[in-house]
C-alpha cells in the first residue's frame, strides 16, 4: 500500500471506475449501443465512429487499471515516467 491517504483515495476512485467502464465497453460491443452526452450512438449509422469510441473505451479502461494499480499498490509507476 501507497503511503499518503490522497494516493489511496484516488486509486479507490480509479478502480471504482474501471467495472463502470468495462461495463460500457460490453454493452456496446453487445447491442452496438455507445451513450455520447445525451444521446446514443449505433453501430449502424457509423460504424467508424463507433469503433473510435470504443477504442477509446478500452484504451480508458487500461489507463484507469494502471492508475489504481499503481496508486493502491505502490508500484511507483508515475516516478519512473
Amino acid at each position: 500500500m501507497s503511503g499518503t491517504p490522497e494516493d489511496l483515495l484516488v486509486g479507490l476512485f480509479a478502480l471504482a471506475l474501471v467495472p463502470l467502464i468495462a461495463w460500457r465497453l460490453y454493452r456496446g460491443a453487445r447491442d452496438g449501443r455507445l451513450p455520447v452526452y445525451r444521446t446514443h450512438l449505433r453501430r449502424e449509422e457509423n460504424r467508424a465512429k463507433f469503433g473510435v469510441l470504443m477504442a477509446m473505451h478500452g484504451l480508458t479502461l487500461v489507463l484507469v487499471a494502471v492508475v489504481a494499480a499503481d496508486l493502491l499498490l505502490g508500484l511507483g509507476l508515475r516516478h519512473r515516467l
